[in-house]
């Protein structure tokens, strides 16, 4: 009976190692950080938040966030984090001289500023995006 019952624990374990060491690492991801704050983005602060197309760098997030202007009512926030390398020093995502393309400073991923997605590069997966509210005088920066 206790022979048995070793038998059946060791298959357990055998079964749960094997299952653990068969799972994929994804190191294509961005880990969570509280975010939660606001801004005025028609001051004079934020004053490239206050054309449509505009954008801005704030602190917050793994590497600080750019918040992008859509229309009127609408506004993107990304992590300067890229889904390929955050954990390495150096890198962070920026915007590029047309100001519709986000670039990684180091694996050279891009990204549409639009919607965060992959353009180009070694990133499997887009920005990270934080939700905003936009009540006409305060963007609300959140996750």
């Amino acid at each position: 009976m206790k022979k048995s019952k070793f038998y059946f624990l060791a298959l357990i374990i055998s079964l749960l190692a094997i299952q653990t060491s068969c799972i994929k690492k994804d190191d294509n991801w961005i880990p969570n950080v509280y975010v939660n704050f606001q801004i005025n983005p028609n001051s004079t602060e934020y004053i490239n938040l206050n054309i449509i197309g505009g954008y801005e760098y704030l602190y917050g997030g793994v590497k600080g966030i750019i918040i992008y202007r859509e229309d009127m009512e609408n506004f993107r926030a990304y992590d300067r984090a890229c889904p390929f390398d955050y954990d390495v020093h150096g890198s962070s995502v920026v915007v590029d001289s047309s100001g519709l393309i986000l670039v990684d400073t180091l694996c050279g991923s891009k990204f549409i500023i639009t919607d965060g997605s992959v353009l180009e590069g070694p990133a499997k997966r887009g920005l990270k995006q934080y939700r905003t509210h936009y009540n006409g005088e305060y963007l609300q920066v959140y996750n």
